[in-house]
């Protein structure tokens, strides 16, 4: 439900999959080979404009259904799709709709659970939106619901279906850099000196239903700010750009180095630059303690713009052997020259010894690069060939988890000021049950009564 100007915003693989299995009933929903997979559409703005086209450059996908609250969107969409596809705003009649085969959600974050789980229920393979969920016992139940009514779900993390990053997970996890002891991903954008601005709360456009938009988030005020695009910059629907680019980053992380899920984080940031209304920070730093010793750090800084690595990149690897940048378009490996393996004491003599090292010194592994892409489409299509197949998506709802609880769980670290050690399996903190409270919400009237059910 973001701006429907979407303008404005923006080799194998490393790890196997599985088949899933399903009921006989399931089973005899399957399309053929050859036959199209009928697609409906709940949300359908900024995101969901961009994913519509994915899945309409795909000769099998037919969308036949759309839903969305805002009815501009709702005549875009239907003028880009042609063919007059059912359209309704209430997305639990779209679930309805005779012959669906699979639903794509692209609302806002908050929404994401319980419409997940309502499609599971209806019976409905599912390609939903990133980041998977608002808290991380949404994101479980919207497991639990995948798991129980065996349903294909794939989660919009679109670089996960990209054949660089499986080139790139395959070269560092077979110890093309060495031992990898430090991760670092970056969101750089200058918003000074605007921002979004602040303007003051208000009733809300001509037949937009601000209620309804809320859905089971807090009621409150309408702000033209906690709508459409901006609704990322306020903790009721979004948990800011750390979950907005941090999800992508982190399953990109999580899929390089091969684990799931850290032991400890912590962060520290705020609003630095107070230029609007936001609550999410401007400034943030977040760190986290992995499996194997390993540092991984997410820096968000906007308020300024210039470059924050040693060169222009999305995530940076360091590892032993050289270092490793990766952006949209490509990667590139640097590597590192090692001068000796002793400590170099500060002496004259040492010092001339050390320059000679230097000079005979060579670098440990050959320079590479990569290109490619992380594209919509390749996302679209492993959905829809596993809506067929019945394998496992190249995103499952496992990943898109554990990528979206990993930065929903740094949002606690920084919103409490703690250092929290995280029981992976238990998906519990050891260490803070302050922090434990903040890892569920409760749903505001009527839709409490469903906030358990998958």
């Amino acid at each position: 439900m973001a701006s429907v100007n979407r303008r404005d915003f923006q080799v194998a693989a490393a790890t196997a999959v599985a088949t899933a299995s399903l009921s006989a009933t399931s089973a005899a929903r399957v399309p053929g080979a050859n036959d199209r997979v009928r697609l409906g559409f709940i949300g359908i703005g900024n995101r969901g404009d961009q994913v519509l086209d994915a899945f309409l450059a795909q000769p099998d996908a037919q969308v036949v259904a759309i839903s969305d609250i805002h009815a501009p969107y709702l005549d875009f969409a239907a003028a880009k799709i042609g063919g007059s596809p059912a359209r309704y705003t209430d997305y639990r009649k779209l679930l309805d709709h005779a012959g669906l085969d699979a639903v794509v959600i692209a609302t806002p974050d908050h929404w994401h659970a319980l419409q997940m789980i309502h499609a599971c229920q209806a019976g409905k393979d599912v390609y939903v939106e990133k980041p998977l969920s608002l808290c991380v016992a949404e994101g479980r139940r919207m497991q639990e619901a995948q798991k129980k009514h065996g349903r294909v779900v794939q989660v919009g993390i679109q670089r996960l279906s990209s054949p660089m990053l499986a080139e790139v997970a395959a070269f560092v996890q077979g110890g093309g850099i060495g031992k990898v002891t430090s991760a670092r991903a970056f969101h750089i954008q200058n918003e000074w000196p605007k921002g979004i601005g602040s303007p003051p709360d208000d009733e809300p456009p001509a037949g937009f239903d601000w209620d309804a938009w809320q859905g089971p988030a807090p009621l409150r005020r309408f702000n033209r700010n906690r709508s459409f695009y901006r609704f990322r910059w306020f903790y009721d629907y979004s948990g800011g750009q750390l979950t907005n680019f941090g999800t992508h980053y982190l399953a990109t992380i999580h899929r390089v180095l091969g684990v799931q899920a850290p032991l400890a984080v912590t962060a520290i940031g705020g609003k630095f630059v107070n230029y609007d209304n936001r609550e999410v920070p401007d400034t943030l730093e977040v760190l986290w303690h992995y499996p194997g010793d390993t540092l991984v750090t997410f820096s968000q800084f906007n308020s300024s713009a210039a470059p924050a690595a040693a060169r222009s990149c999305e995530v940076e690897l360091r590892g032993t052997k050289g270092t490793l940048y990766m952006t949209g378009s490509g990667w590139e490996v640097v590597p590192e020259t090692i001068i000796q393996n002793e400590f170099v004491a500060r002496s004259p003599i040492d010092r001339a010894k050390e320059k000679g090292y230097r000079e005979g010194a060579k670098p440990q592994i050959e320079p590479r690069k990569g290109t490619g892409s992380y594209a919509d489409t390749a996302h679209a299509r492993n959905f829809l060939d596993c809506v067929k197949s019945r394998a496992t998506p190249s995103c499952d709802i496992e990943s898109g988890h554990r990528a979206t609880s990993t930065c929903l769980i740094a949002n606690i670290a920084h919103r409490t000021r703690s250092l929290l050690e995280w029981d992976a399996a238990r998906e519990r903190f050891t260490n803070s049950e302050r922090a434990n409270a903040m890892l569920d919400y409760r749903y505001r009237k009527p839709y409490d009564a469903e906030q358990a059910t998958s």
